[in-house]
């Protein structure tokens, strides 16, 4: 470094003294590593005859070390590189802003080369290692209590749609029991962190946690909108998304262990005391009632290839511990606000299907499930959810946010000029098929004892068929 360039450095404002904000884009990267985890880089100022090095965090290398030569500084780069390549962005001192980047050079020579030329025309340049982020885990931006995160995207990926939001506690624990590490974002509570998420460990202190950017927190509402699908549920599957939600608000969830497609397997949720299993699978999204759930275990591999073999369908299967049930069923709010509570003795998975109509409850069993809505309403608004009752408290099987737009006997309002009236015997997979036949301006009766937070009730209500039960059939609504 020349004597003038050291002047400069010597007189660049401190920490203490300016926002971080004022400093120059690698200055500020260099002071985020200080504290943080940053991907691992080599900056660079113009020079008359070769780019000066300013700033280097390299992993099992001293803080801002001086290398003897630009093809050497890069060659580290590359040899510690996870993905085996590098990007070059390049800003002036002047505007912060990136004038050029590049993205996965993959040979030494190359990225010399681009750092050379940028310099000649008077520009900082930042080498940095790729980081994958389509590995499994996640970006985002967590600031002031609310994290938004999205998988296969950089963190400004959430200023797209399909972007998860979770308060911080409920974030902390959906990455700690997925991915099996703490990503300790607390320092967002009072600031604002752009970050990413990885399986394997990145960046110059080998953590799984990716800072990019650290700064002031902005002024905006701040509350988490939980909800899904998006693309994070996509990833692991509906089913799952929603019971770690459960899990997160301290609703009990029976013990599951998630074999997901892109995400290795992991466990969480509270042990029911029974040694028994129920294999589950969970789709992208959800599709009420058509996959598989089956107590016991049966063969994972021939389940998959049989209802899914182009992968496109079921996002993860679930080996879930048992709940031994003296009651299940579903709960629904109704478009009025009021809430419906329904289920058979035992398992309850023919009730779901709609071939067990819906059975008296015990008083203390309503009560039960009417607590666990009061608790999952007060934090996510109004719920749908499955549940088992084992004789003492209530476990959620299921969640969904928001609420039903069935009232009484009408499950999906609506006046088409016609209804057909449908057997509810032929049973489940039948429905799918006349819902997805069904003439338009044309709607559906059922006829039968069926809930109205069974599968059948959701089926026609995915769809919006307009559908109501036959009048009559059911003397309890």
């Amino acid at each position: 470094m020349s004597e003038e360039q050291q002047m400069n450095e010597s007189k660049a404002p401190r920490p203490d003294q300016d926002s971080i904000a004022s400093f120059r884009k690698d200055r500020k990267l260099d002071l985020l590593a200080e504290r943080f985890n940053v991907a691992q880089f080599v900056s660079y100022a113009p020079g008359k005859a070769e780019p000066v090095q300013q700033f280097c965090r390299l992993s099992d290398v001293a803080p801002n070390t001086r290398f003897d030569s630009v093809p050497l500084a890069i060659e580290a780069l590359f040899s510690r590189s996870a993905e085996g390549t590098v990007n070059i962005r390049s800003f002036s001192e002047e505007q912060s802003q990136s004038r050029e980047f590049l993205y996965g050079l993959t040979s030494v020579d190359d990225a010399v080369a681009v750092i050379r030329r940028i310099s000649s025309e008077g520009a900082f340049t930042i080498a940095n290692e790729t980081i994958d982020v389509s590995d499994g885990g996640v970006s985002g931006v967590a600031v002031g209590g609310l994290v938004e995160f999205k998988p296969d995207s950089t963190p400004r990926g959430v200023e797209s749609p399909g972007f998860a939001s979770l308060p911080l506690a409920w974030a902390t624990s959906v990455f700690q029991n997925v991915y099996g590490f703490d990503a300790d974002l607390s320092a967002s509570r009072a600031s604002r962190i752009e970050f990413s998420l990885h399986p394997r460990r990145q960046g110059w202190r080998k953590s799984h946690v990716v800072y990019w950017e650290f700064g002031d927190a902005e002024d905006f509402d701040r509350t988490a909108q939980v909800s899904w699908p998006n693309d994070f549920s996509r990833l692991i599957g509906d089913k799952v998304y929603g019971l770690l939600i459960a899990h997160a608000a301290g609703l009990p969830v029976p013990t599951t262990t998630v074999i997901p497609r892109r995400v290795a397997p992991f466990t969480f949720g509270t042990d029911t005391g029974s040694s028994e299993r129920w294999i589950r699978t969970s789709p992208v999204v959800q599709v009420p009632g058509k996959f598989t759930t089956a107590k016991g275990w049966i063969d994972p591999f021939r389940l998959v290839q049989a209802e899914d073999p182009e992968g496109a369908l079921l996002a993860s299967l679930l080996a879930q511990q048992a709940v031994d049930a003296s009651f299940s069923g579903a709960a629904i709010e109704q478009s009025d606000g009021s809430l419906v509570v329904e289920g058979a003795s035992g398992t309850g998975e023919t009730f779901m299907v709609g071939s067990t109509a819906p059975e008296d409850l015990p008083a203390e069993v309503i009560a039960s499930v009417t607590d666990v809505n009061r608790r999952l309403h007060a934090v996510l608004g109004s719920v749908r959810f499955e549940w088992a009752f084992d004789g003492s408290r209530t476990w959620v099987l299921q969640l969904h946010t928001g609420a039903s737009q069935s009232l009484g006997y009408t499950l999906v309002p609506g006046e088409p000029s016609s209804w057909v009236r449908f057997d509810i015997t032929r049973g489940l997979e039948a429905l799918r098929q006349l819902v997805e036949s069904l003439p338009s301006d044309t709607g559906i009766e059922l006829d039968g004892l069926v809930g109205r937070s069974s599968h059948m009730a959701d089926v026609v209500r995915k769809a919006n068929v307009p559908t109501k039960i036959a009048s009559g059939e059911r003397s309890d609504l």
